[in-house]
């Protein structure tokens, strides 16, 4: 599943190519995980304003100057097998190009094989819909405005285990499954502890763990392990740096110690038992 990391590459992939550019036309193939919204034809005529990002969504501006309609954007979900591309020239559609933006610039495609993305119309991003999709979201990894107490303080009314927390992303978005084993990996905590249980100095760690790991994943173009591609069509590289993920039956780098896989809420965890004690 495309995780902040994947949603942030394609932000930037199309922050140039998208802002100011002018809809032509939009096409809707079979239908996505929600409604659009609107009329396909109600897009046309629109300029792309700079685009956006809030956990795992992608919000585009589309101002009109026309007085064909209000203004508002599109709220993007790459949902589980979904990517965006960006085409100078598109061919036709292929079976699961489910959106297409038509602009003077080129055109964005929306590709899901299993249609659990969504492109929704909402007439502002702090209005419903995109107001109530998003009001669930912790904070951004990155907010410097977002301290190791905040986090501790979060993590305090939380009795789940603490890998479960960080999937859930109400205390911070991001954290998807291999980002969450990574980090816990890389702050040495156990991924079945108890969240109300670690202490301030573990939840610094942890926290800070969390923002390397995302860092590191944006640098080499995201995590590819099976659809995830940028909008130019590059896989991501955050794979085949990873310490625990996917390692089962092998050695831990750190301390040599066998690596473990479980299940914790129908996903797989990675983990050292040497290096992450509860």
């Amino acid at each position: 599943m495309p995780e902040l990391p994947e949603v942030e590459v394609t932000r930037r992939g199309l922050a140039g190519p998208l802002l100011g550019a002018r809809v032509r036309s939009a096409r809707l193939g079979r239908p996505l995980r929600w409604p659009l919204g609107c009329s396909v034809d109600s897009l046309a005529g629109a300029t792309v304003g700079a685009v956006a990002r809030r956990g795992k969504y992608l919000w585009l501006p589309l101002h009109r100057t026309d007085g064909a309609c209000d203004s508002g954007g599109l709220l993007l979900h790459l949902g589980m097998s979904g990517s965006l591309a960006w085409l100078a020239q598109a061919g036709p559609p292929g079976p699961h190009d489910h959106f297409d933006l038509v602009t003077d610039r080129g055109t964005l495609r929306l590709n899901d094989p299993r249609r659990f993305g969504a492109v929704v119309w909402s007439p502002a991003v702090d209005r419903a819909p995109a107001a109530t999709l998003l009001q669930r979201l912790g904070a951004e990894p990155f907010d410097t405005a977002y301290t190791a107490a905040h986090f501790h303080a979060a993590l305090q009314r939380r009795r789940a285990p603490i890998k479960q927390v960080l999937l859930a992303g109400d205390v911070v978005v991001g954290a998807g499954n291999i980002y969450a084993c990574e980090a816990l990996f890389a702050a040495g905590v156990h991924p079945a502890l108890r969240a109300d249980r670690l202490s301030r100095p573990r939840a610094t760690r942890l926290l800070a763990a969390v923002r390397a790991t995302l860092a590191r994943a944006l640098e080499v173009g995201g995590t590819t392990l099976r659809d995830f591609s940028d909008v130019h069509g590059a896989s991501g590289a955050f794979q085949s740096e990873a310490a625990v993920y996917g390692r089962a039956g092998q050695a831990c780098g750190r301390c040599g110690a066998m690596l473990r896989r479980t299940v914790q809420g129908q996903r797989a965890t990675y983990f050292c038992p040497g290096c992450q004690r509860r």
